[in-house]
Protein backbone atom coordinates (compact mmCIF):
# COMPACT_ATOMS: atom_id res chain seq x y z
CA UNK A 1 0.00 0.00 0.00
CA UNK A 2 1.24 3.45 -0.57
CA UNK A 3 1.85 6.07 1.81
CA UNK A 4 -0.73 8.34 -0.14
CA UNK A 5 -3.35 5.32 0.10
CA UNK A 6 -2.69 4.43 4.11
CA UNK A 7 -3.33 8.34 4.83
CA UNK A 8 -6.55 8.44 2.95
CA UNK A 9 -7.45 4.97 4.34
CA UNK A 10 -6.92 6.39 7.66
CA UNK A 11 -9.08 9.39 6.59
CA UNK A 12 -11.50 7.60 5.83
CA UNK A 13 -11.78 5.58 8.87
CA UNK A 14 -11.64 8.55 11.29
CA UNK A 15 -14.49 10.35 9.08
CA UNK A 16 -16.13 6.92 9.59
CA UNK A 17 -15.98 6.84 12.97
CA UNK A 18 -16.73 10.47 13.43
CA UNK A 19 -19.74 9.71 11.66
CA UNK A 20 -20.88 6.78 14.05
CA UNK A 21 -20.68 8.47 17.31
CA UNK A 22 -22.26 12.05 16.08
CA UNK A 23 -25.50 9.44 14.43
CA UNK A 24 -25.80 7.94 18.08
CA UNK A 25 -25.54 11.16 19.93
CA UNK A 26 -28.13 12.05 17.73
CA UNK A 27 -30.16 9.24 17.97
CA UNK A 28 -29.59 9.19 21.70
CA UNK A 29 -30.63 12.98 22.02
CA UNK A 30 -34.02 11.84 19.75
CA UNK A 31 -34.84 9.65 22.23
CA UNK A 32 -33.95 6.51 20.31
CA UNK A 33 -35.26 5.29 16.83
CA UNK A 34 -38.27 3.34 16.39
CA UNK A 35 -39.54 1.78 13.07
CA UNK A 36 -43.13 0.11 12.49
CA UNK A 37 -45.22 0.29 9.58
CA UNK A 38 -47.38 3.15 10.24
CA UNK A 39 -44.42 4.73 12.01
CA UNK A 40 -41.38 6.02 9.65
CA UNK A 41 -42.24 9.54 9.06
CA UNK A 42 -41.84 10.82 12.93
CA UNK A 43 -38.99 8.94 13.62
CA UNK A 44 -37.27 9.98 10.32
CA UNK A 45 -38.28 13.76 11.04
CA UNK A 46 -37.02 13.79 14.45
CA UNK A 47 -33.62 12.42 13.26
CA UNK A 48 -33.58 15.52 10.88
CA UNK A 49 -33.93 17.78 13.42
CA UNK A 50 -30.92 16.74 15.67
CA UNK A 51 -27.53 18.46 14.45
CA UNK A 52 -25.09 15.36 15.49
CA UNK A 53 -26.94 13.39 13.48
CA UNK A 54 -27.05 15.43 10.33
CA UNK A 55 -23.55 16.33 10.62
CA UNK A 56 -22.56 12.57 11.11
CA UNK A 57 -24.41 11.96 8.26
CA UNK A 58 -22.46 14.47 6.25
CA UNK A 59 -19.26 12.73 7.87
CA UNK A 60 -20.40 9.50 6.55
CA UNK A 61 -20.86 10.58 2.65
CA UNK A 62 -17.71 12.42 3.13
CA UNK A 63 -15.82 8.58 4.15
CA UNK A 64 -16.98 7.28 1.29
CA UNK A 65 -16.00 10.11 -1.60
CA UNK A 66 -12.50 9.72 0.49
CA UNK A 67 -13.13 5.71 0.08
CA UNK A 68 -13.71 5.92 -3.65
CA UNK A 69 -10.06 7.33 -3.91
CA UNK A 70 -8.80 4.79 -2.38
CA UNK A 71 -10.72 2.60 -4.18
CA UNK A 72 -9.73 4.18 -7.52
CA UNK A 73 -5.65 2.92 -6.97
CA UNK A 74 -5.04 0.33 -3.85
CA UNK A 75 -5.62 -3.22 -3.57
CA UNK A 76 -8.80 -4.25 -2.45
CA UNK A 77 -7.86 -6.86 -0.64
CA UNK A 78 -4.92 -4.74 1.52
CA UNK A 79 -7.25 -1.28 1.89
CA UNK A 80 -10.86 -2.87 3.40
CA UNK A 81 -9.44 -5.25 6.19
CA UNK A 82 -7.61 -1.73 7.01
CA UNK A 83 -10.40 0.81 6.82
CA UNK A 84 -13.00 -1.72 8.75
CA UNK A 85 -10.36 -3.02 11.40
CA UNK A 86 -9.37 0.89 12.02
CA UNK A 87 -12.76 1.94 12.33
CA UNK A 88 -14.16 -1.37 14.32
CA UNK A 89 -11.30 -0.43 17.43
CA UNK A 90 -12.22 3.40 17.29
CA UNK A 91 -15.62 3.50 17.03
CA UNK A 92 -15.47 0.66 19.97
CA UNK A 93 -13.08 3.13 22.25
CA UNK A 94 -15.19 6.59 20.86
CA UNK A 95 -18.13 4.58 22.30
CA UNK A 96 -16.15 4.11 26.22
CA UNK A 97 -15.19 7.42 26.02
CA UNK A 98 -18.40 9.37 24.94
CA UNK A 99 -20.93 7.26 26.13
CA UNK A 100 -19.22 5.46 28.91
CA UNK A 101 -19.64 2.00 27.25
CA UNK A 102 -18.09 -1.15 28.84
CA UNK A 103 -15.43 -2.48 27.33
CA UNK A 104 -14.62 -6.17 28.72
CA UNK A 105 -11.33 -8.03 28.95
CA UNK A 106 -13.06 -10.16 26.01
CA UNK A 107 -13.17 -6.96 23.88
CA UNK A 108 -9.88 -5.88 24.95
CA UNK A 109 -8.12 -8.88 23.63
CA UNK A 110 -10.42 -8.72 20.68
CA UNK A 111 -8.66 -5.31 19.87
CA UNK A 112 -5.45 -6.40 20.12
CA UNK A 113 -6.05 -9.24 17.66
CA UNK A 114 -7.60 -6.42 15.50
CA UNK A 115 -4.59 -4.47 16.07
CA UNK A 116 -1.53 -6.98 15.13
CA UNK A 117 -4.12 -7.44 11.80
CA UNK A 118 -3.70 -4.62 11.22
CA UNK A 119 -0.07 -4.58 11.34
CA UNK A 120 0.03 -7.64 8.96
CA UNK A 121 -2.27 -6.71 6.48
CA UNK A 122 -0.40 -2.93 6.31
CA UNK A 123 2.97 -4.12 5.94
CA UNK A 124 1.88 -6.12 2.81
Amino acid sequence: MTVSGLILVIFSALLTVAANLLMRAGILRAGGFHLGLNTIREPILSLLQQPMFLIGVILYGAAAVVWFRVLSFENLSNSYPLLVSLTFALVTLGAALFFHEQITLQKIVGLLVILVGIILVASN
